[in-house]
């Protein structure tokens, strides 16, 4: 069994063709008998059992590998130093233009609003010891509060003007 660090960019192109523009692998060297030269390589998997985050896996000399990581090799001949972001979200989508190095932190500015927030406003929850909405943020594994609002609107606008700030071109505002 093949570790994934010792699967080079070449031996990747030898069996692999990747799309930029598609984020798509087509199989172009195989002789596994169930994959047929031509085909879409991987398949979508999710992220974690239980979870609604999905990634295309595909597997390389026996090695599951995220095709994300393997489009980074494909496309600089290197493996990607840190985390590579899907810049939508959307861990199917392997385009080169939605593909970005970030550390572990930057990922983490780049999620959605949590499933179980009421108010239904990122960074912004109902306080009940104030009656007010609550604006917090989270950075580095330290949540900060922005302060109490009247109206929903006033703290989501209130965590906007942290995440720009704080998160820059990771922040995600919904």
């Amino acid at each position: 069994m093949a570790k994934r660090d010792a699967i080079t960019a070449a031996r990747l192109r030898e069996i692999l063709e990747y799309d930029p523009e598609t984020g798509i692998f087509i199989w172009k060297n195989t002789k596994a008998r169930r994959i047929r030269n031509g085909e879409e390589a991987g398949s979508i998997r999710p992220f974690h059992r239980g979870t609604k985050l999905y990634y295309r896996i595909i597997n390389v000399d026996y090695s599951p590998i995220g095709a994300h990581r393997l489009a980074w090799l494909y496309m600089t001949g290197e493996w990607p130093t840190l985390e590579v972001d899907h810049i939508d979200r959307d861990g199917t989508n392997n385009r080169w233009s939605n593909l970005r190095l970030s550390t572990s932190s930057q990922n983490k500015f780049n999620r959605g609003m949590q499933a179980n927030n009421a108010v239904g406003l990122k960074g912004v929850c109902w306080h009940p010891q104030s009656r007010k909405f609550r604006a917090t943020i989270s950075a580095h594994g330290k949540q900060k509060h922005l302060g109490l609002f009247d109206c929903p609107a006033a703290a989501h606008f209130a965590y906007i003007i942290a995440a720009e700030k704080m998160h820059g071109e990771f922040a995600r505002l919904t």
